[in-house]
């Protein structure tokens, strides 16, 4: 399917409903079952939103992801899409989506097209409540890296992100020294896991018949 044909397919499947919770847990631990599934409160929670940026290379898909720095906290070292916490100058979580990405990564705003938005996420560890925005751009982006912020710029192929070898049950470091098993997706050697998983589970659910 051709780059053009494939962002028509995913506009269309946005406009439907989404597969929303039963697609995302596929690619979440057992432990973070049970919080999706039980009373865990998001009323406190803060606003965040991130870009799952979709643009060719060649005849191919590919998506972004960034690897966080080493800085001890929670997601510390961890891969996931460019974005971030909400801010008071942006007109909408879309907006919070295109500024960060622009900070994170030097992706321009004006050149992205926003498509549509998957389901929400709650991230109880640092109580961030993600809107993820599906994006495309018509050319590949000239990356460029906030070195305080962005420890690694990684662009993957969507057909080997897919591919049915690439999800596998890995164990992660969670803080304290505590580690679980949890699904990811292991591509190019990264292994993506967690909320970024989760939210790439729902996608290739809505996506898959196209795939």
């Amino acid at each position: 399917m051709l780059f053009d044909q494939f962002i028509s397919a995913v506009s269309d499947s946005l406009s439907r409903p989404l597969p929303g919770i039963k697609a995302q847990v596929i690619m979440s631990s057992m432990k973070r079952v049970h919080e999706l599934l039980g009373t865990t409160s998001t009323e406190k929670a803060k606003p965040s939103s991130v870009l799952l940026l979709l643009y060719p290379v060649g005849e191919e898909v590919f998506i972004v992801f960034i690897q966080r720095p080493d800085y001890g906290g929670v997601h510390s070292g961890q891969i996931s899409f460019p974005g971030g916490k909400w801010e008071p100058e942006d007109m909408d979580l879309s907006s919070t989506a295109l500024r960060e990405s622009k900070e994170e990564v030097g992706i321009i705003p004006e050149r992205v097209r926003i498509l549509g938005k998957l389901s929400e996420l709650y991230i109880p560890p640092s109580r961030y409540l993600v809107s993820p925005f599906v994006a495309y751009c018509s050319a590949r982006p000239d990356f460029e890296k906030a070195p305080d912020e962005v420890k690694e710029i990684i662009e993957v192929n969507i057909r080997d992100l897919f591919r049915e070898n690439a999800y596998q049950v890995t164990k992660h470091k969670i803080g304290l020294g505590i580690r679980i098993k949890a699904p990811a997706y292991v591509v190019d050697g990264h292994t993506i896991w967690g909320a970024t998983a989760m939210i790439l589970s729902e996608f290739k659910e809505m996506i898959k018949e196209y795939l």
